[in-house]
């Protein structure tokens, strides 16, 4: 039986009794058909089921060097490019974008060790997550990590046009290590992450990603 995360009782709850409230009224309107109840209350029970799996928990504990960059969520490589990141680094670097489906594992994880320097929410719109413009025009929340090396990588959590809600657990002056939580985000969304220009990428566009279990890249040396 999969572990469920604590943000599960902030959604399972209410979106349940909806449910229930939902099946029982239906029921009421097909009480003289036993097989339109067994219907009802069999797609009730896997929908509950489905809500509850969304939320799984996994456990992903590894050894990490701090030159090492893993993913941050779990999910599918959509970006892999050279920008100017503007909000914190303001120069050149590489992104990394990872898209979240609604079937993935929805916890984002600290890609490397060190400190949170920068922490930052945004509100915004909620364009689809897979869309390139929704990490500069979606509600998002933004996380600069600096490793023991001194780099200095940015974390980017993106609402999609499911997401609604964006959870942080982490906050300036934090420190981060391997296997961390830096939040979580509600159904189907994306993570940018931005690294130092000269980083050695592990990864290639359409690549299935883990969180905190995928090596996405290498740091530069000093």
């Amino acid at each position: 039986m999969p572990r469920i995360h604590p943000e599960a009782l902030k959604v399972i709850p209410i979106i349940t009794l909806i449910l229930l409230i939902i099946s029982g009224i239906l029921t009421y309107i097909f009480r003289n058909s036993f097989e339109g109840i067994l219907v009802i209350w069999g797609v009730t029970i896997i929908l509950i089921l489905l809500l509850t799996l969304f939320f799984r928990y996994p456990q992903r504990p590894h050894l990490q060097n701090s030159r090492e960059v893993y993913s941050s969520a779990d999910g599918e490589v959509v970006a892999i490019e050279e920008v100017n990141e503007k909000e914190y680094i303001s120069g050149q670097c590489i992104q990394l974008s990872v898209f979240m489906s609604i079937t993935n594992v929805h916890i984002n994880w600290s890609p490397v060790i060190g400190q949170v320097i920068y922490e930052k929410y945004h509100p915004g719109k909620f364009f689809p997550a897979w869309m390139p413009k929704s990490s500069k025009m979606n509600e998002h929340n933004t996380f600069a990590l600096k490793t023991p090396t001194n780099h200095v990588i940015i974390v980017r959590q993106i609402a999609g046009a499911v997401a609604r809600r964006i959870a942080v657990y982490k906050h300036v002056g934090d420190m981060v290590e391997a296997g961390d939580q830096l939040g979580f985000i509600r159904f189907g969304s994306r993570v940018d992450m931005f690294l130092p220009l000269g980083s050695e990428i592990k990864v290639k566009l359409g690549d299935k990603v883990k969180g905190s279990q995928t090596l996405m890249a290498i740091l530069p040396s000093e």
